[in-house]
């Protein structure tokens, strides 16, 4: 298994809610939504305190954006989004200075790190107040840490053509972040097809356990993929990180 690098580790907060360190000590978040039913306690509070540079979403919905305008504002975290998604971020009162529009296929290089904004087959409609409004479309990131692993986090995709040319072959990413609760993504046989189209060398699930319509779980994940990948298998609990 390939040795990462010291200081890096990436932590799970739940649903599809990770933290992120480089080995220069960028302070990342991807989709922070850290009051959801599972959150380790205080997580939000946590973050604030510490600080953030960098805050990835991949999509519109409220379980991704999550607290990003909260986290932002008091931290002053640069945020990148797919461009609409930014301008509600905009609307919401984060400053212009730390608004990243992008689109997929383009990436996006702060410090020691750059992602690279990719697929997913999901929607995007931000909820308002009720209104929905437009959040272009979902994505995920593939994000190269320079003198560290490469980490692909899907966001809530479905299975989409080419997974294993587009990403898998061009990207090579060592870490897979990849949902399993099925109904509103994959569940687990189809995430197991994913991962092993992808060929990680550490997979590890997200987006399950968090409400009791995920009902996919990590053991029907594991018996779903191929005996190679099965001893790539991390799971994580929420607040948990790896390495471990």
């Amino acid at each position: 298994m390939h040795a990462f690098p010291e200081g890096f580790r990436l932590t799970w907060y739940g649903h599809a809610a990770f933290g992120l360190r480089t080995p220069g000590g960028l302070r990342v978040l991807i989709d922070p939504w850290l009051e959801h039913p599972n959150a380790p306690q205080g997580a939000k509070e946590t973050v604030i305190q510490e600080g953030v540079d960098l805050i990835l979403l991949t999509h519109g919905h409220s379980d991704h954006i999550g607290n990003t305008v909260e986290i932002a504002r008091a931290t002053g975290a640069r945020v990148a989004a797919i461009y609409e998604v930014m301008l509600f971020l905009a609307s919401k009162g984060v400053p212009e200075e730390q608004l990243v529009g992008m689109n997929k296929g383009g990436s996006y290089t702060y410090q020691d790190l750059t992602a690279t904004m990719v697929d997913a087959t999901h929607s995007s409609g931000i909820d308002d107040g009720g209104r929905v409004l437009p959040g272009g479309e979902a994505a995920g990131y593939v994000i190269q840490i320079h003198g560290g692993p490469t980490v692909y986090h899907t966001g809530d995709t479905g299975l989409f053509g080419g997974i294993k040319h587009l990403i898998g072959e061009m990207y090579r990413p060592q870490i897979l972040l990849v949902p399993i609760g099925d109904r509103f993504t994959m569940g687990p046989r189809e995430a197991a097809f994913f991962t092993e189209k992808i060929n990680p060398e550490v997979v590890i699930p997200m987006h399950w356990g968090t409400f009791p319509l995920l009902t996919g779980t990590p053991e029907a994940f594991r018996e779903a993929l191929a005996e190679p990948f099965r001893s790539r298998l991390v799971v994580l609990k929420p607040g948990e990180s790896f390495p471990k």
